[in-house]
């Protein structure tokens, strides 16, 4: 099975989508675009041409994802997520060739509104509070919230809250997988099975 294309979306010709995408109302996918498989694109999503997303991500509503944006396998886009991909742009100057790559990584969430200043990482697994503006690289696991965005606790990888302090010598075990998470400064890493 090929995607799922609605008819008021617009693909160019040449993006690359991967197997049982879904693509709804009014998304536009540039040319250069490329898409992993089981995605989905929710109404008013826009995909630059130098974008790469990978497989069983979702992005909601009105989310525009730029030019140098990466996002890795999982990562959920809650609705109204702003990217970006200059610095300070000015509309008299022209600043492509400026642009900062932005990575999100595996298993990442970004809540409603959050917006992602360009040239940061998001880590694996942490978690963006609704309304967040991230000016800075986040940590795995890490739970950030506010304006700008400061680590308020950490996340499970099931995106439960784990009770831990920000930084010490600690353990705790999520709460629905019962999984492991060992805290060693501020590092938090889930133990292997």
């Amino acid at each position: 099975m090929r995607f799922i294309a609605h008819p008021t979306a617009i693909i160019d010709d040449g993006a690359q989508i991967g197997d049982e995408t879904h693509i709804w109302h009014w998304t536009h996918v540039c040319a250069g675009a490329k898409i992993g498989n089981h995605c989905s694109l929710a109404q008013n999503v826009f995909v630059g041409n130098d974008v790469l997303i990978g497989d069983n991500v979702k992005i909601q509503n009105n989310v525009s994802i730029f030019d140098s944006v990466r996002i890795e396998d999982d990562v959920f886009c809650g609705p109204s997520v702003v990217f970006t991909n200059v610095y300070n742009p000015r509309a008299s100057i022209s600043r492509k060739n400026e642009y900062r790559e932005t990575r999100i990584r595996r298993g990442a969430t970004l809540g409603a509104n959050a917006t992602i200043i360009c040239g940061i990482t998001v880590a694996e697994h942490a978690f963006l509070a609704a309304g967040s503006v991230v000016n800075k690289d986040v940590k795995a696991y890490a739970l950030m919230a506010g304006v700008p965005a400061r680590q308020i606790g950490w996340m499970s990888r099931q995106g439960h809250q784990l009770d831990l302090p920000l930084e010490g010598n600690a353990y705790a075990s999520c709460e629905i997988t019962g999984e492991g998470y060992s805290l060693a400064g501020n590092t938090l890493e889930q133990e292997s099975k």
